[in-house]
C-alpha cells in the first residue's frame, strides 16, 4: 500500500491511530490525515519515531516563527534576483513543478552579499509560500495538491559549486526540507550532469532519507523525452522540452524561473560593519568557546547582538541555564540552537526575546576547530522590552551581570 490517504494497509492504519493518540497535546486543527501521514511515511510508519519528528518540527516552527514568516519576513533582493529557480506548472497528476537551473547559481556571490541564516530563512519562507499555494490550488482544482517535482538542470555546474561554504548551505537546505517538510518531494529529475556530479551527490547523500534517494532520477541526453512522459508540454518551458515561452519569446521563462548569473559586486557586504568603536574584541582558541552570561529579571526582555569574525566562521547560539551554576551547552535549554555562521563573510546581527526570567548564555563556539583560533568582534545589548529595540538600556558588551571567559571543551 502507498501509505497515502485512502490507500493504507491495516498495519499503516493502526500506526496512524497510535500516532494520533501520542500527539494529542500538540496536534493543531490543520494536522489532518494528509499531514500526519507525511511524518509517518518519512519514518516508515514507526509512529514513535514519527512522534519525535513531529515534536521536533513543532519546536522548530516556534523557534523560527514559521507560522508568521510570510508576514514578518521578505527574502533579500539579492536572493530574489539571483538565487536560481522558480515554480512553473504542474505534472500530469497535479503536483507542482520547480525548475532549478543550478549550474547558473553564484552561491559565493550570494553568501558574500547576505547572511547564511537569511538564505535558510528565505528557503523557509519559500516552503511556507508553496504550502500556501498548495491550499489555493487544491481548492481551485477540487483535488489534493501537496507535492512537488524538482527539475535540476546542471548545465555549467562545476568545481566552483563544490566550494565548502556553499555546499554547507545546500546541505542545510536539504536537511530543512527533510526534517520539516517531509514527503513534499514527489520526484527529482537531474539532467546535464557533469562528470563531477557524483562527487557533489556523495556529499549530499548522507543527508537524504532512503525514500528521498529513491525519488532521484538521473537522466541522459534524452531528458526532454523523459520529462514529457510525466509533464504536459504546455506546463513546461521550451528550454526543457515543453512549449512555454516568456512574452518576449525567451524559452527559459525568466519571468517565473530566476536564471541566476553572477551576483554584482555592488551587493557584496552591504551590511558590513564600519564603526566598531563600541565592539569588544576577543580571540577564541581552537577547541574552545566563549560564554557570556546575562541575567534577565523582566520577562519579554530581549538580547540583541552584532558580531563578525576575521577569516573563518564561528558557531553561535543562545541558551537558558537550568541551574544557578555554570553549565555546558548540552545541559542548558537551547533558545537559539547553535549553528555555524559565516560571520567572516557577512556580519551577523539579530535578537531573541527572553520570555522567562533567568540567566541567558550567549555562546560563541569554536570547539569544532582543532587548528584555528578565531578573532571575534561583538556587541551585545539587553533591552527591557522586545518591541523597543531602538531604545536600549545603557548595558552594552559586558555588564556587571555578565561573565566573560573562554571555556575549554572537555
Amino acid at each position: 500500500m502507498s501509505g497515502f490517504v485512502g490507500n493504507l494497509s491495516d498495519k499503516q492504519a493502526a500506526a496512524l491511530s497510535e500516532f494520533k493518540e501520542c500527539i494529542q497535546d500538540i496536534r493543531k486543527p490543520h494536522h489532518d490525515d494528509y499531514f500526519l501521514l507525511r511524518f509517518l511515511r518519512a519514518r516508515n510508519f514507526d509512529y514513535k519515531k514519527s512522534e519525535v519528528m513531529l515534536r521536533n518540527h513543532m519546536r522548530w516552527r516556534e523557534q523560527n516563527n514559521a507560522d508568521t514568516i510570510l508576514q514578518d519576513f521578505e527574502p533579500p533582493e539579492v536572493m530574489r534576483k539571483y538565487y536560481t529557480g522558480g515554480l512553473f506548472g504542474q505534472d500530469k497528476e497535479g503536483s507542482f513543478l520547480w525548475v532549478e537551473p543550478m549550474g547558473h547559481l553564484d552561491i559565493k556571490g550570494i553568501l558574500m552579499s547576505m547572511r547564511k541564516q537569511d538564505v535558510i530563512r528565505s528557503k523557509t519562507w519559500l516552503m511556507e509560500d508553496i504550502y500556501r499555494q498548495f491550499a489555493i490550488k487544491s481548492k481551485e482544482q477540487g483535488r489534493r495538491v501537496d507535492q512537488i517535482v524538482i527539475l535540476f538542470d546542471l548545465e555549467k555546474f562545476g568545481m566552483k559549486h563544490l566550494w565548502k561554504p556553499g555546499m554547507d548551505v545546500f546541505i542545510e537546505i536539504v536537511s530543512l526540507f527533510e526534517d520539516h517538510y517531509p514527503e513534499t518531494l514527489k520526484r527529482t529529475f537531474i539532467f546535464n550532469a557533469p562528470r563531477i556530479f557524483p562527487i557533489a551527490y556523495s556529499l549530499i547523500r548522507p543527508f537524504l532519507s532512503e525514500a528521498t534517494h529513491k525519488k532521484v532520477m538521473i537522466c541522459g541526453a534524452n531528458y526532454k523525452e523523459v520529462l514529457l512522459q510525466y509533464i504536459e508540454a504546455d506546463q513546461l518551458p521550451k528550454q526543457w522540452g515543453g512549449s512555454c515561452v516568456d512574452p518576449d519569446g525567451n524559452p527559459r521563462c525568466p519571468s517565473k524561473i530566476v536564471p541566476g548569473g553572477d551576483v554584482p559586486h555592488t551587493y557584496y557586504r552591504q551590511n558590513d560593519l564600519t564603526d566598531m568603536t563600541d565592539f569588544a574584541e576577543v580571540s577564541i582558541g581552537r577547541g574552545s568557546s566563549l560564554q557570556l552570561d546575562y541575567v534577565i529579571d523582566k520577562p519579554n526582555s530581549a538580547i540583541r547582538w552584532q558580531f563578525k569574525t576575521d577569516g573563518f566562521d564561528i558557531g553561535f547560539g543562545v541558551y537558558l541555564r537550568t541551574t544557578d551554576h555554570r553549565q555546558k551547552a548540552v545541559d542548558m535549554e537551547p533558545i537559539l540552537p547553535s549553528q555555524r555562521v559565516n560571520s567572516h563573510m557577512v556580519p551577523e546581527d539579530g535578537s531573541v526575546t527572553c520570555r522567562r526570567t533567568g540567566i541567558y548564555v550567549v555562546r560563541f563556539d569554536n570547539t569544532y576547530s582543532f587548528v584555528r583560533t578565531k578573532k571575534l568582534y561583538y556587541q551585545i545589548e539587553v533591552l527591557e522590552q522586545s518591541h523597543d529595540l531602538d531604545m536600549p538600556k545603557s548595558e552594552s558588551n559586558l555588564t556587571p551581570d555578565s561573565n566573560e571567559e573562554v571555556y575549554m571543551s572537555m
